[in-house]
């Protein structure tokens, strides 16, 4: 039995983490790359077992994890939530949310997925922060930062938003999982 615990204190922080308790003792796992890396070598699903795609998908599961709170701690609080609006920050953030998205619509038009053509957790972690902003889901500013442009990332966004397993990974009342489950996440 696995039990995902959100707001759990680690580090100093509250983040995510969850308490694989199917093995002989207990295994503390947080910060959401960590967890999904977990889950994938536990189940033997969404992350290559060697070679070249396994590092492709590492590295794009690390670059979502750099890059991810400048969208989100940066463009999206300056953008979206700040109580006054500044110039200078918006546009040093829009700037860089549009560097990455360009970054990962090159990596896109080479490729189905991000990592190649299997879906892997890079794509399970980088869809909640660009795909939701390129579908217009987060921060009111796919005008704005003219999303549509990002051909490669719209056409992948709406992929993965079609699928039945991200759709049931979005419904929150699901918070206990078991093995019977990872074969069907995606």
């Amino acid at each position: 039995e696995m039990r995902h615990v959100t707001g759990v204190q680690t580090c100093a922080l509250p983040i995510s983490a969850l308490v694989d308790k199917s093995g002989a003792e207990d295994v503390n796992v947080f910060e959401s790359a960590s967890i999904l890396m977990h889950l994938a070598e536990k189940f033997g699903h969404f992350l290559p077992k060697e070679g070249a795609a396994r590092t492709q998908t590492i590295n794009w599961l690390f670059w979502a994890q750099g890059s991810a709170p400048f969208l989100g701690g940066g463009f999206g609080h300056f953008y979206a939530y700040a109580d006054e609006k500044q110039e200078y920050p918006i546009n040093r953030f829009a700037m860089e949310a549009k560097r990455q998205l360009d970054v990962l619509d090159k990596q896109l038009a080479k490729n189905t997925f991000v990592a190649g053509e299997e879906l892997t957790i890079a794509d399970i972690a980088i869809w909640p922060w660009y795909g939701n902003l390129v579908l217009g889901k987060i921060y009111d500013a796919a005008e704005f930062l003219q999303v549509e442009s990002y051909t490669n990332v719209v056409r992948w966004a709406k992929l993965l938003e079609a699928r039945e397993g991200f759709q049931r990974g979005r419904d929150r009342k699901s918070t206990r999982l078991n093995s019977s489950h990872m074969p069907h996440l995606v």
